[in-house]
């Protein structure tokens, strides 16, 4: 059976065009620095973000931690947002690995404003931690875009109080898709920048951390630190240079449908989205049908060969390279069943 996988961008199966590149590429060790195919996407990622240099990780969590490692001294303590990716999704691991303690923004729009940077701010009282970094994200984890203003705003308070700053971009180019811009304008306003090429770029493995040459230099070493020298690693970096030069250009198909797929849920009685939220790919569905079971529901359309996540009473629905209107089509067509017939 086909699936129509609705559950995240990371299941986006990679294209033709990636098999056969990761077929033919050119390999070294990456560990010595001569994988020609490795160094080749390092330096296109680097281009794309305006930075001085990348380095190539299995995950977007692993440039999460490497940066918070690279920038922070041990007994630190980093702002960053309550529902943010390295708070909800990255198992404590700042904590474990940097020896850092958070200072969590709690704002109902998830965004961290200049205000709350200058209050969370440490001063030099004996008592306090230092406060070693500001991360963000962009997009955020609720599918919402931040703006340059928003960025530039608190990117330049941080920096006025010495505090570097880490943007947490997994969906960057979905970002700049949104806000009509280059990539490197939205990560112009942080001092290193995680993006994934696993997700909506379609690459099978793999995220890039950018950053000045100093940076990088001792981000690599942290990576090798959490065992990430990847050797022969130029067969994944093969996927990514196809996903940089020929994927994110497409990006806007999938926030055409995930319009698309969000107005035609929103006809359907008991499904609610707001619209204004539905600024990338990913559609956030609430449920206010009485008695509603997500369970049965996501088993339901699972028989079907829909796959989405259960997510309670808010269905998450991430469209992707791999879903077209006609599955779209085909996916509403099944819920409606299913409500009708409960």
């Amino acid at each position: 059976m086909k699936y129509i996988d609705l559950r995240s961008d990371t299941v986006t199966q990679p294209t033709e065009e990636m098999r056969q590149a990761m077929f033919e590429a050119e390999l070294g060790d990456d560990v010595y620095g001569d994988d020609p195919t490795i160094n080749r996407l390092e330096e296109l990622a680097a281009e794309m973000v305006g930075k001085e240099a990348t380095l190539f990780v299995t995950s977007g969590t692993m440039g999460n931690q490497v940066a918070i490692m690279t920038h922070t001294q041990l007994g630190d303590e980093i702002i960053l947002g309550a529902n943010s990716h390295i708070v909800q999704h990255e198992v404590g691991a700042a904590a474990r690995l940097s020896g850092v303690s958070y200072s969590i923004v709690n704002n109902p729009d998830n965004r961290i404003y200049r205000k709350d940077v200058l209050e969370r701010i440490r001063g030099e009282d004996i008592h306090n931690p230092n406060t070693g970094l500001l991360c963000m994200e962009n997009a955020l984890a609720d599918g919402t875009v931040v703006s340059l203003e928003e960025m530039k705003d608190v990117y330049e308070v941080a920096h006025e109080k010495n505090i570097p700053v880490h943007l947490d971009g997994a969906r960057l180019f979905n970002a700049a898709t949104y806000l009509k811009v280059e990539a490197k304008e939205i990560a112009q306003y942080a001092d290193s920048v995680t993006f994934c090429i696993s997700k909506g770029l379609c690459s099978p493995v793999g995220s890039l951390l950018c950053g000045s040459k100093e940076f990088i230099k001792k981000a690599r070493k942290m990576r090798k630190l959490l065992g990430g020298g990847m050797r022969q690693g130029g067969v994944l970096a093969a996927c990514g240079i196809v996903s940089l030069e020929k994927m994110v250009n497409r990006l806007e198909e999938d926030h055409n449908n995930a319009k698309y797929l969000a107005t035609k849920l929103n006809e359907i009685e008991g499904f609610f989205i707001d619209m204004d939220k539905v600024q990338i790919n990913m559609v956030f569905c609430q449920i206010g049908i009485e008695d509603f079971n997500s369970h049965e529901f996501v088993q339901a359309l699972l028989k079907k060969g829909i796959k989405v996540n259960d997510d309670g009473n808010t269905i998450r629905f991430v469209t992707n390279n791999d879903v077209n209107r006609e599955d779209i089509d085909y996916v509403i067509k099944c819920i409606k069943e299913y409500v009708t017939k409960n």
